[in-house]
């Protein structure tokens, strides 16, 4: 992992497996804290998964960049189907144009989900090792560091809850 730089970043605190590049905000790029120790050792995880080249990992990545897109479609297609069943008083056309805006959100759901275990895996698989062994920690700190680790894979879990009940509104709107 000598090819791993460490950069500073605006942009939150990320691993970049394009440029191979652990980013990290300023607090915790040139903090002391337990927080910036710790959130920087979930990212150094996450080049860990991409350097042994993790099937979840890379699965995830590929996902994500469809994702972006899936969105991107899935918010035009849902603002553009009832203007197109208006224009066109074709009813087919709408309802195609709504279901494939409801697969691009389906897509974007899976990512989430995928998240998961890739962010629990950088975090408790990764991270928390690291924390341990590598004396980056003062003594009775850990158990903090695993707060934090906790807390930050509960945002995860929100936004996979969050996208799944999004997914379910559009739906249960469409099913009416």
């Amino acid at each position: 992992m000598d090819n791993i730089k460490v950069e500073e970043t605006s942009a939150g605190d990320h691993y970049d497996p394009a440029d191979k590049a652990v980013r990290l905000t300023p607090d915790n790029y040139s903090g002391y804290s337990l927080t910036a120790v710790t959130v920087a050792a979930h990212e150094v995880g996450h080049a860990i998964q991409d350097s042994r080249s993790e099937p979840l990992f890379l699965a995830r990545q590929k996902l994500v960049k469809t994702a972006i897109v899936g969105e991107r479609i899935a918010g035009m297609m849902l603002v553009a189907a009832p203007i197109l069943l208006v224009l066109t008083r074709v009813p087919q056309a709408g309802a195609l144009t709504m279901l494939i805006g409801v697969v691009s959100m389906a897509l974007s759901t899976l990512v989430h989900l995928l998240t998961l275990p890739v962010e629990f895996d950088a975090s408790y698989g990764k991270a928390l090792p690291i924390l341990e062994k590598g004396g980056y920690l003062h003594d009775g700190d850990l158990k903090h560091a695993e707060k934090i680790l906790k807390a930050a894979a509960l945002t995860y879990v929100a936004a996979s809850l969050t996208s799944l009940l999004n997914l379910g509104r559009w739906i249960a709107v469409l099913r009416r």
